[in-house]
């Protein structure tokens, strides 16, 4: 869902790194060491309570957990141009979680981009965003961190190359990219809007992937929410920001709502990285918060165009061959869910008509759904999900640019035909 390539370290991080979330905190010693506290047992219960929430919120558990291992223990690999880095334990074991951590370290780690010792942290822990975060809110997410199980596993260290593995490279991105302070409410705007202006801008931190990243692995700060490549996980997070992607300005409030909480909507599905983002966290989320969040995704100003695109082109005449071949194989593998008219049966079968994943400029995530399939998350509202099945093994590269190609430019769909070597670039891609 991203276009532009994370040349730097920090870029690559930032993608990569979702990974790092609450990375790198530690606690006082309050609930793990038994340290005396003011508040009463059931003031800190519902602190935790609050911090359980705010932690899912922040979506910790995927990049702190690995698939089958203990909670929060880390160890996540994350593979980068520049080497491989892991996230860390931030279990509150105190010889190699966030044990020693204070709130204060916390609060410092989540604020500023700083760990315990004053070392900088690297982007990929989004800081950037959680710089908007409030105290209070972070001591919550530090209290219920504290009161999970330690695990006594030590944070694997980062195995990056040369210059990149030097932290004090970080200041001038810093300097460039990064401005400290807790979320401002705006005056003239509701209540619900700017709960959910913190909660996209900060703990979400949305902007990470729907955000174009520069060749010095900074966020384009004119380009917020325009949509972009995320390349280590090979998915296109399309722009909030036009209609011609996924811009949301023609949407109605609920379908957005949906969407966030269920993973499904009268106007389309989500699949790869933010089925993730919706099954871990979205769905715990509160109505209230939902739409909250919704809201304010609906005002995010809209642009008459789409993004630059990357798009591989073909000849006229060959996208003209493609088109014909990919109409019976999308007969042959599709109608039955999708129907001859690509309108689909929604919510379980997304409509393929006027939908506007499939017409993007970028051509990457119906490649990928072709090639791999997938499923919408599961979740409290739609427990059972109906999935894609893979057609990698049963299609060719240029099968697969065929039917992609049909899909993108029928039923009055504006897509440009694909290339069958960008089908091959996709195929030989990792899934992750």
């Amino acid at each position: 869902m991203k276009r532009k390539s994370l040349f730097a370290l920090s870029a690559v991080i930032v993608v990569a790194a979702a990974a790092l979330v609450p990375v790198l905190w530690s606690g006082g010693d309050h609930l793990h060491n038994g340290s005396a506290m003011a508040a009463t047992p059931a003031d800190q219960a519902e602190l935790v309570k609050k911090g359980e929430y705010l932690a899912r919120a922040g979506d910790c558990i995927a990049c702190h957990t690995v698939r089958g291992g203990k909670q929060f223990a880390g160890g996540l690999p994350m593979a980068t141009p520049f080497g491989t880095m892991f996230t860390p334990n931030i279990t509150p074991d105190d010889q190699y979680g966030i044990g020693k951590w204070t709130q204060d370290d916390f609060y410092r780690a989540m604020h500023t981009g700083r760990s315990k010792d004053g070392s900088l942290l690297y982007p990929g822990f989004p800081f950037t965003s959680y710089t908007k975060v409030t105290r209070a809110d972070s001591d919550a997410i530090y209290a219920y961190l504290r009161s999970v199980t330690p695990v006594n596993v030590p944070s694997r260290p980062h195995e990056l190359k040369f210059p990149f593995n030097q932290r004090n490279m970080l200041i001038g991105w810093r300097t460039l990219f990064f401005r400290e302070g807790e979320y401002k409410p705006d005056p003239t705007k509701s209540v619900e809007w700017n709960r959910g202006a913190y909660l996209i801008e900060g703990l979400g931190h949305c902007g990470m992937c729907h955000t174009s990243i520069n060749a010095m692995g900074g966020p384009v700060s004119s380009a917020a929410f325009a949509g972009g490549l995320i390349p280590l996980q090979n998915w296109y997070a399309p722009s909030l920001t036009s209609n011609k992607e996924a811009g949301l300005g023609d949407w109605e409030t609920k379908d957005i709502a949906d969407l966030l909480k269920t993973g499904v909507s009268n106007r389309g599905a989500v699949f790869g990285p933010m089925a993730e983002v919706v099954h871990n966290s979205l769905q715990y989320m509160s109505d209230s918060d939902i739409n909250a969040m919704a809201t304010y995704l609906k005002t995010i100003p809209q642009k008459s165009e789409a993004p630059e695109s990357m798009q591989l082109e073909t000849s006229e005449k060959f996208g003209g061959e493609l088109l014909k071949q990919g109409q019976k194989i999308y007969a042959d593998n599709c109608a039955k869910c999708h129907a001859e008219n690509g309108l689909g049966m929604p919510p379980s079968f997304p409509p393929l008509a006027n939908n506007q994943s499939i017409q993007m400029p970028s051509a990457v995530n119906p490649i990928r759904m072709v090639l791999n399939g997938g499923y919408p998350p599961s979740t409290n509202a739609n427990p059972h999900p109906y999935g894609m099945p893979p057609f990698a093994q049963a299609l060719s590269n240029q099968e697969v640019a065929a039917v992609v190609t049909y899909i993108r430019m029928s039923w009055g769909n504006h897509g440009t035909a694909v290339s069958p070597q960008q089908v091959a670039d996709l195929r030989s891609a990792p899934l992750d």
